[in-house]
């Protein structure tokens, strides 16, 4: 028996509108589907535009340059964030300048120390930075090359200095007043012991801590220029006295006068702040209730010179001088004070009482050696800076961005 055959059915032929009705649609498809790719792009690339600009370009900003080498924004971020460690946010601030000046002070070492033979040598480095457990960066490994550098340059100054050199063996007192120096020189040549007047009378803390003994120096680390050139022009065993006018010292004279009182607002003050009781002296000598204001103006030490002494009203304890308290909220309306001493102030001008006890050639110790290897160093470090091309181009806003970088990453 024959199988029976299936009945196949005709393929349907899409008709002419039909067929151009799904191209139309296709083609409405294809469109939509690039014009979204096309906005997506758009969108993540203005977004990654934005990101650039914002948080990349400043970063590869050049802003310090020093002679041919140049330090990005990306370098100076990475300094202040190592030098910023345990940093208060609020200092940050003052830290942006200092990193700065680090920065092109770094630069200069290594490029002036090149000439001369120095190097840090990265063995030196990495002992350094695992002796001090410094995390290992390039900000890091450059401040830790800066200080090898620095002691091997000031070890160098220090090789160059001749075995001995002329120096001096001094002794030193500051005080405040011709007259008192002359009363110290007379009793010196009395016989009087010069450590034991300088515990009397000095106001130079540094020198007094030593009983005026600076040992043996040489003229280029005296204390100032005017020591330094009345030692070396005297004869040993002789005595001389030098004004200095910018000697500072912890003592000071007011005269007071008050002109006002009132239970309650207190005392109503003006004053003259001078460097020693002689002044203070002579200048009451001058004073008259007319005259007061253009002589604080003229001789006074204390801030409200420019105001004529004027300190308006005031209560005990305003001025933080008990000195001044004890003597002003006694005084009498209208009357100047007798001068009034004062060791909780700071004034300056002076009179240094030298003493040469020997001068001759005389052998470097090491604490010499370290102070002229110190004066060389800088000397050397200041030709440097001076015959460099230095650019920094960080300004207010530059510094605010690298902040905030830095404290993004706190």
């Amino acid at each position: 028996m024959a199988k029976k055959q299936k009945k196949i059915k005709p393929k349907q032929v899409p008709t002419k509108r039909q067929l151009s009705k799904w191209q139309r649609q296709t083609k409405m498809r294809r469109i939509i589907i690039i014009a979204a790719a096309v906005f997506l792009a758009g969108i993540v690339g203005y977004v990654g535009h934005g990101y650039y600009n914002s948080e990349i370009k400043p970063l590869r900003e050049v802003v310090i340059e020093v002679n041919d080498t140049s330090f990005t924004m990306g370098y100076y971020v990475k300094m202040l964030d190592a030098f910023a460690k345990g940093t208060q946010p609020s200092q940050l601030s003052y830290m942006a300048d200092i990193i700065a000046n680090q920065i092109i002070a770094n630069e200069l070492l290594k490029q002036g120390t090149e000439s001369l033979g120095i190097n840090a040598k990265a063995q030196e480095i990495n002992a350094r930075m695992k002796e001090s457990k410094t995390p290992d960066s390039k900000a890091s490994r450059d401040m830790v090359a800066a200080t090898i550098l620095r002691e091997k340059l000031l070890d160098y100054c220090g090789s160059q200095l001749p075995d001995t050199m002329e120096q001096a063996n001094t002794q030193v007192l500051l005080v405040e007043s011709e007259e008192v120096a002359n009363e110290v020189i007379d009793k010196i040549e009395n016989g009087e012991d010069f450590s034991t007047l300088v515990k009397e009378f000095s106001y130079d803390s540094k020198s007094k801590e030593k009983g005026g003994d600076l040992g043996w120096l040489p003229l280029e680390l005296m204390p100032n220029s005017l020591i330094g050139d009345a030692v070396f022009s005297s004869e040993s065993n002789e005595l001389s006295k030098i004004y200095d006018k910018s000697a500072s010292k912890s003592v000071g004279y007011w005269l007071i006068e008050v002109t006002d009182k009132d239970e309650e607002k207190g005392i109503k003050a003006r004053a003259i702040l001078l460097s020693s009781k002689q002044e203070a002296d002579e200048v009451k000598a001058e004073l008259t209730d007319e005259n007061f204001a253009e002589l604080a103006k003229k001789y006074s030490q204390h801030e409200s010179k420019d105001k004529g002494g004027e300190l308006g009203w005031l209560k005990k304890g305003d001025t933080k001088s008990e000195a001044f308290d004890k003597v002003a909220f006694a005084l009498e309306t209208d009357k100047i004070s007798e001068p009034v001493k004062d060791k909780s102030v700071q004034t300056t001008g002076g009179y240094w009482v030298v003493k040469v006890l020997e001068k001759s050639e005389h052998e470097l110790n090491d604490e010499v050696r370290k102070g002229l290897a110190y004066n060389d160093f800088t000397e050397w470090f200041q030709i440097q800076k001076e015959t460099s091309t230095i650019n920094n181009y960080l300004d207010e806003e530059k510094k605010k961005f690298a902040i905030e970088r830095v404290l993004k990453g706190k």
